[in-house]
């Protein structure tokens, strides 16, 4: 393997330490385009002046798959040379104007970045390396610059032209052709650099923000998706209005717009006032977007329109700091949703929603082959490092500036940082000084150093923690020491600063006054400590009985949290804890507990859930003041992805076979409760997707699910009929899709004609089709049959793999959300992964890259799937002609 390897000559990796500024800068940029999707003419004028702080360099522009026809120096023809995609050019002055022009096919362009052709329409992703597939240009974010587009096109083809900023001018031109003007206020990197052109119709909303200001909203999308928008709209006044109020900082462009497309390799893109995003995030209507739709759409466009101050405002110096843009807005999108769900209760489920994606996507990351820092040290294509990593922790160690500073101390060091740093590229750095420098009272700027560390090392730290009470002093000492395992290139690690929020509850549940022993001061409810060592204790005083201790409420940092809870007080905690997150979590681990206990023991019944833990859950459903939507997440198992991550030795069947059994036992032995849930739930009016009513409909379709799994369990036919004319009833997605997965689910015969009526309903339905899908290869393996049927799926009118959104519905639901129909005996699974990984790398790389992390954890399972899954991902790599993205991670997933 590793001689095929060595053949394959690797691509060189990028340095963090190599950085070094521009040896030329860029002013002006002024872009000509005629569009054409077989041949377009891009005429690219800049003025460029050396970077005098530099020794005397050639200007060195990245190019790629470009046809180059002209290149003049002040007007004047000039010699130039190619270095392999370099465009370079020596011995110009040190100020001078450059023209290029070049041509392009944006209808060949299967990567879908640079200016690419979808669905007869133009677009552009640029971000991160796309523009240099558009011209030949400095192509790093730290050259930014001002814009001015003018788009020139077949009128009656493409009526929409759009670029950033404002239009200035527009008009028709001769042969049916018009042209459109776009000049940008603002300087820019070229990565925000965007296009759109095509048969599109326009949602339009003038909005008066808090300064007085007037502005236009603009939602572009194909005709026939206008009446779509509209909860799309209200989410976009919504960020416009909570960032002017929360951070002050208003919208700062004359119009903003949003294009919907339906081929985008990435949610959505925050190109400087023209966002382009997959339809997925924009479209919705309650005939065809479930609650979770919703909820995702409106908190997209709140990170997109955020980064319009996070991101373009203030830009990245190089791509290692990408998570200085992304974590940080991350975490902004995060508090909005949080800010808008309103009751304490959604706020919490806000959260547990938040913590459920890291634990389950990033805590794998930081264990397996692609473990790296928030701030990378290399890479070999950054398209691979858009992680989980990147931003769910990067938004975790945002929130830790907030929990050492206060919201109010932390919207003080937002407020510095863009007074030093507007219109900047900066880096990491830059950010956490200004929150330090911002909160000089703080504990902060003494950490800041030590703080940094979760920039640099990689890894999720384990803290340990040990309670003793002693009667006699009436104390309670908590003792933490915390460790981080070695990752890829890190074998030794440092103490990391860790915030640590508490409460200790009394035999009655109600929290405990809180006084460290030797200080005055009394908190009440919960208390912040801050681990720094290695090994740390803490006493509590003035405690007259042992308590159970809450720790880590809201997950206060990102970290795995051991304590040897007894049954007794999990079940306290579940109870009883003021912090809803721990309360859940307590839930959670005693599931966890049951779960594990019953796969590593090979003789023990699958039935795994004992009285207490039945009685428990029984006690949440019958609760009369929690919120169903947390009712419905802590009735939620925890996934098998998760489960799997928490054992040595991880066998996917078995796995499997214990969670559905558990699944089973809740829906046998809460049979009564179920249904009484279910009448409780059914009806909740006319339809909204506010935070109430959205869990409603999640805890009655949890209910049904559960109700159907019991049916088919005791052979009875009632329930499924039920959900048969539910589905058929519905009138709105979420009720309609609850009831077509409860079918699916259990396996039930009636699920076979539910699935064909629905794909009859939404055949023209592109975004629900893509659910249709993917219910299908996600759903139970039942006799080894959802592989044939995922490879009969393929072959289905309307499957594409060149569309990302159909390719991941299919391929990456199968690969990446059923465990036990991917993980075969018989390897077929991994076969099928790696000729999918191959066939997809020839037509998109980074859909490719994606895919092929299913098997990042490959080294943690059993025989024989860990030797089978190796052979799969060594097929991969000694592929020749594989693309940077892709050989980067099956490489790096082979040194594991």
């Amino acid at each position: 393997m590793n001689q095929i390897l060595d053949e394959q000559a690797p691509a060189t990796a990028i340095q963090r330490a190599d950085y070094s500024a521009p040896a030329w800068w860029v002013d002006s940029v002024d872009l000509c385009f005629d569009l054409d999707p077989i041949k377009t003419r891009v005429l690219n004028k800049m003025k460029l002046r050396r970077n005098t702080d530099l020794p005397v360099q050639a200007l060195r522009l990245d190019g790629e798959e470009l046809n180059l026809a002209r290149v003049l120096v002040n007007g004047q023809g000039s010699t130039f040379k190619m270095d392999g995609n370099q465009l370079v050019l020596s011995n110009l002055p040190d100020e001078c104007e450059l023209e290029i022009f070049t041509t392009t096919c944006p209808s060949k362009n299967t990567k879908l970045m640079g200016l690419y052709v979808s669905n007869d329409s133009f677009f552009t992703q640029c971000e991160a390396e796309g523009f240099r597939r558009i011209t030949y240009f400095l192509d790093r974010p730290d050259v930014m610059a001002m814009y001015s587009v003018t788009l020139r096109a077949d009128k009656a083809k493409y009526p929409v032209l759009l670029s950033n900023g404002n239009l200035v001018d527009s008009g028709d031109l001769e042969g049916g052709r018009h042209f459109a003007k776009w000049v940008d206020p603002h300087k820019k990197p070229c990565y925000l650099f965007a296009l759109v052109a095509g048969q599109l119709v326009c949602r339009e909303q003038r909005i008066t923000t808090r300064a007085g200001k007037d502005h236009t909203l603009q939602i572009y999308v194909r005709s026939g998706d206008l009446d779509k928008t509209e909860h799309a709209m209200n989410s976009l006044i919504h960020s416009v209005a909570w960032d002017e109020a929360r951070f002050g900082l208003p919208l700062d462009l004359e119009r903003f717009m949003i294009v919907a497309t339906s081929d985008f390799n990435m949610g959505a893109m925050e190109n400087k006032g023209l966002n382009i995003f997959n339809t997925k995030y924009v479209l919705a209507s309650q005939a065809t977007a479930t609650d979770v739709d919703f909820s995702n759409i409106e908190s997209v466009v709140g990170h997109e329109y955020f980064h319009n101050w996070t991101g373009n405002r203030i830009t990245c110096r190089d791509w290692f700091q990408l998570s200085l843009k992304e974590g940080l807005t991350v975490f902004r999108d995060q508090e909005f949703s949080t800010d808008l769900a309103g009751t304490a209760s959604a706020r919490a489920v806000k959260r547990i929603e938040d913590v459920r994606v890291l634990r389950t996507n990033q805590f794998p990351e930081d264990a397996g082959p692609m473990a790296h820092p928030v701030r990378p040290d290399s890479y070999v294509e950054i398209s691979n490092f858009y992680t989980v990593t990147i931003y769910e922790k990067g938004a975790e160690v945002v929130r830790m500036y907030q929990t050492l500073v206060g919201r109010a101390g932390f919207e003080k060091g937002i407020t510095l940082y863009f007074e030093r740093h507007d219109g900047n590229a900066v880096t990491c750095d830059d950010f956490a000084q200004a929150i330090a420098d911002a909160n000089p009272s703080s504990v902060l700027p003494s950490l800041l150093p030590q703080f940094k560390r979760w920039y640099s090392q990689a890894g999720t730290p384990r803290v340990s923690a040990q309670g003793v009470f002693d009667a006699a002093s009436q104390t309670y000492t908590l003792t933490f020491s915390q460790h981080c395992a070695a990752t890829p290139g890190q074998t030794e690690k440092l103490p990391f600063v860790i915030p640590v929020v508490l409460g200790l509850l009394d035999a009655n549940g109600n929290d405990l006054p809180l006084q460290l022993e030797g200080q005055d001061e009394i908190h009440t409810g919960s208390q912040r400590l801050v681990l720094t060592e290695a090994s740390q204790s803490f006493c509590f005083t003035g405690v007259n009985a042992e308590p159970v201790p809450s720790i880590l409420r809201g997950l206060s940092a990102p970290v795995v949290l051991a304590f040897d809870y007894s049954d007794a007080q999990l079940l306290h905690l579940l109870a009883h804890d003021s912090d809803p997150f721990n309360r859940w979590e307590a839930g959670q681990r005693l599931a966890v507990n049951r779960a594990t206990a019953a796969i590593n023991d090979s003789s023990a019944n699958p039935a795994a859930l004992d009285a207490a833990y039945i009685d428990a859950m029984r006690a949440v459903l019958r609760h009369p003041t929690l919120d169903a939507a947390f009712k419905e997440l802590v009735l939620t198992l925890p996934s098998e992805v998760y489960l799997a991550e928490q054992l040595t030795v991880v066998d996917p069947q078995r796995v499997h076979t214990v969670r559905q059994a558990m699944r089973e036992q809740l829906a046998i032995e809460l049979k009564a409760d179920w249904e009484t849930t279910y009448a409780a739930t059914q009806e909740t009016g006319a339809y909204t997707p506010d935070a109430v009513s959205s869990g409603k409909r999640a805890l009655c379709g949890m209910a049904l699910t559960h109700l159907c799994l019991a049916a088919v369990a005791e052979g009875n036919d009632q329930w499924p009929a039920i959900a048969l004319q539910r589905f058929k009833n519905a009138s709105n997605m979420t009720d309609r899709f609850n009831a077509l997965s409860a079918l699916v689910g259990s396996g039930h015969a009636l699920a076979i004609p539910a699935l064909e009526e629905f794909h009859a309903l939404f055949k023209n339905e592109a975004l629900v089709l893509d659910k249709w899908f993917a219910l299908q290869v996600t759903a139970p393996d039942v006799g080894g049959n959802t592989l044939p049927n995922v490879k009969k799926l393929m072959k289905h009118s309307d499957f594409s793999l060149r569309n990302p959104n159909r390719a991941r519905s299919v391929i990456s639901s199968y690969c990446q959300a059923n465990p036990a129909g991917f993980h075969r005996l018989d390897a077929a699974g991994y076969q099928f992964w790696s000729e999918r990984v191959l066939e997809l790398d020839a037509i998109n790389p980074q859909v490719a890259a994606r895919l092929a992390r299913a098997l990042d954890r490959w080294s943690k399972l059993a025989e024989p799937y860990r030797t089978n899954a190796r052979q799969a991902i060594a097929r991969v790599a000694a592929k020749s002609g594989l693309s940077k993205d892709t050989q980067e991670v099956v490489t790096r997933a082979l040194a594991d």
